[in-house]
């Protein structure tokens, strides 16, 4: 399977996370986060609700059953910058939500690193150079992280990191 300007935005927002101070297991949540919101903004699924959040009931990882309560009194919102999304707190890390659905490093690795096969460390390497050579103000404005960093670039990376991960596919099959 092809890289998609998806797994781009994906790898591209966790490098950014990354970059302004995240670990990588949080920016990986952040990274599938707003790719996803994205993905749905793009297709008018968000409507505002009036009101303070509340937390919504989450879909637990296998074995965390124990810990949905804790999980549910952490739910709160975090700022990258100027851009906010709701998290809660995971194996003392933040992870992100949309709805009930907790954005893991794992559902990252399923959803964006697969299709990379074994390419995605040299494409997130990439991905954390091209967000350092910018100002840190243009990471942190969602609007310029994404008319700036992602937007011209997005078509490039897709193409370029499939052919990579298809080389790599190769070499090993």
């Amino acid at each position: 399977m092809a890289v998609g300007r998806f797994q781009v935005m994906a790898t591209l927002q966790a490098a950014r996370a990354y970059v302004l101070g995240m670990s990588v297991a949080s920016a990986k949540s952040w990274g599938l986060n707003r790719a996803i919101f994205y993905a749905a903004a793009k297709k008018g699924f968000f409507k505002p609700k009036p009101g303070p959040p509340k937390p919504p009931t989450f879909k637990i990882p296998l074995g965390l059953e124990k810990e949905l309560a804790k999980i549910q009194k952490s739910f709160g919102i975090t700022y990258l910058g100027d851009e906010m999304a709701y998290c809660v707190e995971l194996g003392g890390e933040k992870m992100f939500t949309i709805g009930a659905e907790i954005q893991t490093p794992q559902a990252f690795k399923k959803n964006i690193e697969d299709r990379f096969g074994k390419s995605f460390s040299a494409a997130f390497k990439e991905a954390v150079a091209i967000c350092k050579s910018y100002d840190q103000g243009v990471l942190k404005s969602q609007r310029y992280f994404y008319e700036t960093v992602y937007k011209p670039r997005r078509d490039e990376l897709a193409k370029k990191w499939s052919e990579l991960a298809l080389i790599r596919r190769r070499r090993i099959g």
